[in-house]
């Protein structure tokens, strides 16, 4: 490849026997004096070393040669000029290479450098071989680097020195020598090719820029070194960095062809820096919808404020992190930070703002709200310091008044919560090492559809995935395992918990939680809880249980189906309304429970899988299902499966509707339910008026409403034993506790009848 012709580029200019017209004694720019006629310049045919040659006499300090021909430059080209010289007579001068380097406007580029060293003819007759390489990379080996704005070159040499000096000079030599950095450049684009330094200080993403331009189907090489890149960069070639890059924090990489954390490792030089940089770009450009972490774990000390770090606060194109660990490295950044202040709730003029807050400054977003009144899980979504008031993610049940709260916002290794709405955004296949220093995931302000998807939860210090706003409308959390940090802690004194959810439409599946505090809190309505198995027992004997799930508000319109419930239970309240007693709104209902395995091992005989407790009176069951689950105590009996907490307020159960609790198994329960109830009653003794007791078969102790039908299974017959074939009227709701039907037959009779009563009324 070492040709004076390349690609169709004419490298070489004329020889001198082809006139001296050709050569310029100034710059060899048109107008610029030539050689032809001058009386110190000829040319001689028979020189002994180089046959035809140009003879020279100097007569000035700088004797200039110059082809008025103009040499072609390319970036990606280098260029050797040779020539060979001897002094014949005079003094004796010194010679070097030179050019003049000329842009695509022909203007000089100056800032270049455009004379090579000089070598001083040492004697008479002696055979002086010169040679300089040009090129636009600042390769070893390159004696004139020029960069990537001359375009052309108009070639020659000096001649320096004592004046008076006659040379003898061969025909100047150029050739294209690119060959010799095959190795390093095969199929590779060299950023250095295009003008990048590599010093760390001098901007070369202009560099960058074009090296990216012209790699046409090849990749891009970022040699050993430091570039500095002072503005956003997108790379649309295949790169590869053996260099570093050294980036303002507001300017982002863009590697389209490359967008995983390996390569941005090597960019950055390092897996953190890699992955900040990464997860920046990925908020900016379409080419990809998802960063590959390249199955690297990244060491985080401190929390990544993502809209901060993204340079956004709104984003709804769907977007994916995926394959990697983040890992939780000790640092005081990860500290809980913890505040007290007074504040005022009154839920008529707002249900979900305090007023009057004292040091509201110091509160910050995302602060976990607790207190008297205050339900589990109530963040603080937003506040205005000016006007002294923090929103609420939920309401207060404990009714108006002025009173102190305490607040703790927890760290979080990925923290959303500044993005005013994000949506679709899905982390799949990421394991967060929590390792009980670090919360999870807070999730941004407003949002829908964000997914979490095959993730490891392991060893949250507070939380798993929380939500101060609505960014969790219709979240989806599939496939994922939590493991607390608490697996040896006495289950009521963990504090740990998976998830809680504000808005509607979560879709919870397929997850395996052990060991938390609670699996989750859940607002809104339209949840779907499908086949999760998690489990919160500990060693300890006849143990404490708690709330897996916890649903906080009346009409849930929500399905739990196919889970595996293992010692711990369902919670049903309304902790998060302003007004919790019931005021003509939907009351406890929507809820469906079917098809799931409940156990429990060593606990006490009061523990229960159902938990129904009002926050205020008034309230009834209005549509509810609890069918076909299996229910088995291990090492235990208890004594049956549900319960109303009425410790703040009890139902009314005389307003009861469309309750269905049947098909359901009970193993080491004392007493099953059901509802419908059928109960086979025997009258041993003839009597007007049957008492027919529901008893414990009742579900959470309510009252029978209705008595669908009444059947005797044999004949019914006076005191006398004659058959009579009579019909009774029933009356519900007998008895103290309003248990017992009252079946009035007209006369006495005695024998064998199948009640069927309901504790509800039908829709």
């Amino acid at each position: 490849m070492t040709k004076a012709i390349t690609e169709g580029l004419a490298l070489m200019p004329l020889p001198f026997a082809s006139g001296l017209a050709n050569w310029s004694s100034l710059n060899g720019r048109p107008g610029d004096p030539g050689y032809a006629g001058q009386p110190n310049a000829g040319l001689v045919t028979g020189d002994v070393d180089f046959g035809s040659c140009l003879e020279l006499q100097k007569t000035s300090s700088t004797q200039r040669i110059r082809a008025f021909a103009q040499t072609p430059l390319r970036a990606d080209m280098m260029l050797k000029v040779s020539v060979r010289l001897k002094a014949v007579a005079g003094n004796l001068p010194s010679a070097r290479i030179a050019a003049w380097a000329g842009n695509a406007s022909g203007s000089n580029v100056g800032a270049v450098p455009q004379t090579a060293a000089a070598v001083t003819l040492a004697s008479y007759g002696q055979v002086v071989t010169l040679s300089a390489i040009i090129a636009a990379g600042n390769r070893s080996g390159v004696d004139l680097v020029w960069g990537a704005e001359p375009v052309f070159a108009h070639i020659g040499l000096d001649l320096t020195g004592a004046n008076g000096g006659t040379v003898r000079i061969e025909d100047i030599r150029v050739e294209d020598v690119t060959l010799y950095w095959l190795r390093d450049m095969l199929d590779l684009v060299d950023v250095r090719d295009h003008g990048a330094k590599g010093d760390g200080v001098s901007n070369d993403l202009a560099a960058f820029q074009r090296a990216d331009a012209a790699a046409a189907g090849r990749s891009l090489l970022v040699p050993a070194g430091s570039f500095a890149l002072n503005g956003n960069l997108t790379i649309a070639a295949p790169i590869r960095f053996v260099g570093t890059l050294v980036m303002p924090a507001a300017n982002r990489l863009v590697l389209t062809r490359n967008f995983d954390l390996e390569t941005y490792s090597r960019a950055f030089g390092g897996d953190t820096p890699g992955f900040r940089r990464a997860l920046q770009a990925l908020f900016y450009f379409s080419d990809h919808v998802s960063f590959d972490m390249s199955g690297r774990r990244v060491e985080l000390d401190a929390p990544l404020d993502i809209a901060a770090l993204s340079g956004q606060s709104s984003f709804s194109t769907r977007r994916v992190l995926r394959n990697g660990a983040l890992n939780a490295v000790a640092s005081t950044a990860w500290n809980t930070e913890a505040f007290t202040a007074s504040g005022t709730y009154n839920p008529a003029t707002s249900h979900t703002r305090l007023t009057g807050v004292t040091s509201l400054a110091n509160i910050p977003v995302g602060a976990l709200v607790e207190g008297a009144g205050v339900g589990r899980e109530v963040y603080v979504r937003s506040k205005n310091v000016g006007a002294g008031w923090l929103e609420l993610s939920q309401p207060l049940y404990g009714g108006a008044g002025t009173r102190s709260y305490s607040f703790r916002r927890f760290k979080y290794m990925l923290d959303f919560s500044a993005f005013s709405l994000l949506s679709r955004f899905e982390i799949k296949d990421v394991e967060f090492n929590c390792e009980g220093i670090a919360s999870g995931v807070m999730l941004p302000a407003t949002g829908s559809v964000n997914r979490f998807q095959d993730c490891l939860f392991n060893r949250p210090r507070e939380r798993a995935i929380s939500s101060a706003g609505t960014g969790c409308q219709g979240i989806m959390v599939d496939h994922c395992q939590f493991h607390s940090d608490e697996q040896s802690t006495p289950s009521q004194n963990r504090r740990t918990i998976a998830l809680n959810v504000n808005a509607n439409d979560a879709k919870i599946r397929n997850n395996r939680v052990v060991r938390f505090r609670h699996f989750a809190v859940l607002n809104g309505t339209s949840h779907m809880i499908q086949s999760n198995h998690f489990f919160q027992g500990d060693d300890e004997t006849a143990g404490l249980r708690l709330a897996g799930i916890i649903l906080t508000q009346t009409n849930v319109a929500t399905v739990i189906t196919g889970n595996y419930v293992d010692n711990c239970f369902i919670e049903w309240g309304n902790e998060h309304d302003a007004q919790p007693e019931f005021n003509n709104e939907f009351s406890f209902g929507g809820l469906n429970i079917t098809g799931n395995i409940f156990i429990a091992s060593d606990v006490s005989p009061a523990f229960r899988w159902l938990v129904v407790k009002p926050y205020g009176p008034g309230h009834f069951l209005n549509g509810f299902a609890m069918e076909n689950n299996s229910f088995r105590v291990f090492n235990a009996t208890i004594e049956r499966v549900e319960r109303q907490d009425n410790s703040l307020a009890t139902l009314d159960f005389a307003r009861s509707r469309d309750v269905r609790i049947q098909g359901n198994t009970f193993n080491q329960v004392s007493q099953s339910i059901s509802n419908p109830l059928l109960i086979s009653h025997v009258q041993n003794t003839a009597a007007e008026t049957w008492t027919v007791d529901g008893a414990g078969f009742i579900p959470f102790g309510g009252r029978i409403r209705m008595v669908e039908a009444v059947q005797s299974e044999t004949a019914l017959t006076n005191a006398a034993n004659v058959a009579r074939y009579i019909a009774p009227s029933a009356w519900p709701g007998q008895g103290t506790g309003g248990n017992q039907v009252t079946l009035r037959w007209g006369e006495a009779v005695k024998g064998r009848a199948v009640v069927r009563m309901r504790m509800d009324l039908p829709v």
